[in-house]
């Protein structure tokens, strides 16, 4: 199993250098998703730009994709690509609280379309989820510049649902904020 961390976005409303490097509870944000990933695939991939800065982890591997477009869309087609076939498992770098467990859920449910997604609150969640390598055609002919959702939902993902907060994304110096104290808490 190969799992992609989708590191390449801008991270512009973080107002930080590097969105994946932003510490978070003395640690890189990257690295709360990394390891989820790194507990449950023999593979761990950050799918990022080429100018993107990383900080350094263990065992981890690089995939630039292209610079255009800056979409979503973009990095989960070229982790597909770059599997050549094989199924991924996928999660944004910026969702902290993603868990090892969580990613044993996506994996341990049978598919009934291309893809395994998260689903918090009845709302598909398409930037943590499995998907099937038979899915890169599809997605690879869906728009860039459209939603992500609606490229997902094509794929008649089977939905696995989980708590808000686990699948929350870390986007704003506030959020950062707000995540540090949930971390403390727990």
């Amino acid at each position: 199993m190969i799992g992609a961390v989708l590191a390449g976005g801008r991270g512009s409303r973080l107002g930080q250098a590097s969105k994946p490097a932003a510490v978070l509870a003395g640690r890189p944000l990257l690295s709360y998703p990394v390891a989820a990933l790194a507990a449950v695939c023999d593979r761990v991939a950050v799918v990022c730009k080429r100018g993107t800065k990383l900080p350094e982890l263990d065992g981890v591997e690089r995939w630039d994709e292209p610079d255009e477009p800056q979409h979503p869309l973009a990095g989960i087609v070229f982790a597909l690509s770059e599997a050549g076939g094989a199924p991924v498992l996928v999660c944004a770098a910026d969702m902290p609280f993603v868990t090892a467990d969580a990613c044993r859920s996506l994996l341990a449910t049978p598919p009934k379309g291309l893809a395994v997604v998260a689903a918090a609150d009845g709302v598909l969640q398409p930037t943590f989820g499995l998907y099937a390598g038979s899915a890169l055609e599809t997605l690879r002919a869906a728009p860039m510049n459209g939603r992500l959702t609606d490229a997902v939902e094509a794929l008649e993902p089977t939905r696995v649902a989980f708590p808000l907060r686990l699948v929350r994304s870390v986007n704003t110096p506030e959020e950062l904020a707000e995540a540090e104290k949930l971390l403390a808490a727990a």
